[in-house]
């Protein structure tokens, strides 16, 4: 787990001060500024959090090759009647949202 900083920031050269998102061992002179594109110097760290574990693709890899076909299998299936009255409650579940607005 790393942990991730929000903090401000001010430039060396210029008057920019803004926040940004860093990582916790970033140093505090370090990200350039927007503006200038000059180094910039952490004033205040405003907020800390871990950031979360970075998804495993070996875990991941399983459920893949199902999801890939799992639309074009279902609708070879279905009959093209079926399809279409599907196709149609989606039409107009979609339009009344859009009357509803």
């Amino acid at each position: 787990m790393r942990a991730l900083l929000r903090v401000e920031r001010c430039c060396l050269v210029c008057e920019w001060e803004g926040e940004m998102d860093e990582p916790g061992n970033a140093d505090v002179i370090g990200e350039p500024c927007p503006a200038c594109k000059a180094p910039t110097e952490r004033t205040k760290v405003l907020r800390r959090r871990v950031a979360l574990a970075v998804r495993n693709p070996h875990a991941a890899e399983p459920g893949r090759p199902g999801g890939l076909k799992g639309g074009r299998a279902r609708a070879k299936a279905l009959s093209p009647r079926r399809r279409r009255e599907i196709a149609l409650h989606a039409i107009r579940t979609r339009w009344a949202k859009k009357k509803q607005r």
